[in-house]
């Protein structure tokens, strides 16, 4: 068990994810996980409904992912990427080809979700110039997303409701279309389509690339919507001769009941950012992926080279864990695993539709959204939750649960109850 002293220490100088130290939220002390449990330093058994922010897809300690990171470890630990290569990265690369939509044949590995939206928007600003397109130096997006806290990153995410909109006016200023209105399963409305041809009308000539997170905004508000925007997202990139970028750190592998979440569209992107889950929730890796037509412009530009390159990247520990995760997922029903949670979250969460405080309820794939009228007591309700025995962690005025493809349908049921008992208690949420 952590120390009183250790406790404070964190307490008075340790930052924690959007956080202030002049009034720390409370934090719980882990000792352990086992499978889908977080296990605090008082033994008690948490089911944690975010699997580690949406990464540890097939719950904690898999023997298989174990096995492999001991095995590298013993071998090599690390080298630089710069200038040499090993067979980890190189057969991690092959297989998110192979798994990848049509036309993404090459991969930049990278530290971080963050950092693979900073090289793919490097990637698309590059090509435009060397294309002879310096005047399309912005990139367009819809609002209410999120891509991530580095600055490039921030400069795309929402810039008026989101995380970052502190930094307004410090950022590159980026092009914002009004975010998806058709809910998903839905043919596109009228409205979106003209929004989206209205946008590129006005701004394709300032334009080197769109980004988007497929089918599903993430941390920008958990909204999900219709695939058929995807396709007519595609058709206006191809007419204006746009990037299209698709972020799929949050969707990817498995989220949405798709592998990827354009799958649900049939569409491929040019560019494509993995992050997140591609560890299966061990290490730090993501990769951005594009089609030879983006390298091959890059290659032949002034430049002559992506300018970008980690210190880590390419770590062999990680590639090696990325390698076993999608061993796991690829032998595995991951998809009636994704089905059956999808059917729970589903039938669970119902009930809270009719709740006072409620304003929607949404799930797709294995993700549960409840979305309140008030914003919530972050605080109140995660100590709420941990008595209750689960881990959720809420933010502004979204209570959710993306939980690993492991979890049992009991261990689902008591996440949703707790979720919906949560909504009575007054001091949950903030006036």
């Amino acid at each position: 068990m952590l120390s009183e002293s250790q406790k404070r220490f964190d307490r008075d100088h340790i930052w924690h994810p959007y956080t202030s130290l002049e009034n720390p939220l409370k934090v719980y002390p882990v000792k352990a996980t086992e499978g889908v449990h977080i296990v605090l330093d008082d033994d008690k058994k948490l089911i944690d409904g975010m699997a580690s922010w949406w990464c540890a897809i097939h719950g904690y300690n898999h023997p298989l992912i174990k096995s492999r990171l001991q095995e590298q470890l013993e071998q090599m630990p690390h080298v630089m990427f710069g200038g040499l290569t090993h067979k980890p990265a190189i057969e991690l690369c092959q297989r998110l080809v192979e798994l990848s939509p049509d036309g993404l044949e090459n991969v930049f590995l990278c530290d971080s979700g963050s950092i693979s939206v900073e090289v793919a928007l490097k990637m698309a600003l590059q090509l435009a110039m060397a294309n002879g397109n310096p005047g399309r130096n912005k990139i367009m997006t819809v609002r209410k997303g999120y891509h991530g806290d580095t600055v490039g990153a921030m400069s795309v995410c929402d810039p008026d409701g989101g995380m970052h909109q502190l930094f307004k006016g410090l950022l590159p200023e980026q092009i914002f279309l009004r975010e998806p209105q058709t809910p998903f399963g839905c043919d596109l409305e009228s409205s979106d389509k003209e929004e989206l041809e209205k946008g590129f009308a006005q701004h394709q000539h300032e334009v080197a690339a769109v980004i988007i997170e497929p089918i599903v905004q993430g941390a920008g508000g958990m909204r999900m919507y219709s695939a058929e925007y995807l396709v007519e997202l595609r058709r206006l990139c191809n007419l204006h001769g746009i990037v299209l970028i698709f972020d799929e750190i949050a969707t990817g592998f498995g989220r949405t009941g798709e592998l990827f979440a354009s799958q649900h569209a049939q569409v491929a992107p040019d560019i494509m950012c993995v992050g997140k889950a591609l560890t299966g929730g061990t290490m730090t890796l993501a990769a951005t992926l594009c089609t030879a037509q983006v390298s091959s412009a890059i290659g032949k530009s002034e430049a002559g080279v992506l300018m970008h390159g980690p210190t880590f990247m390419g770590n062999p520990l990680a590639c090696s864990a990325a390698l076993a995760s999608l061993e796991i997922l690829t032998s595995t029903n991951w998809k009636e695993s994704v089905n059956r949670i999808e059917a729970r979250l589903v039938s669970e969460l119902e009930s809270a539709r009719s709740h006072k405080r409620v304003a929607d309820v949404r799930v797709l794939g294995a993700i549960g959204v409840i979305e309140c009228k008030k914003a919530i007591n972050v605080e109140s309700i995660q100590s709420f939750f941990v008595q209750e025995g689960v881990w959720i962690r809420p933010f502004r005025n979204l209570i959710y649960v993306m939980p690993a493809y492991s979890i049992q349908d009991s261990q689902v049921a008591q996440l949703c109850k707790a979720m919906i008992d949560s909504l009575d208690i007054d001091n949950h949420f903030l006036n």
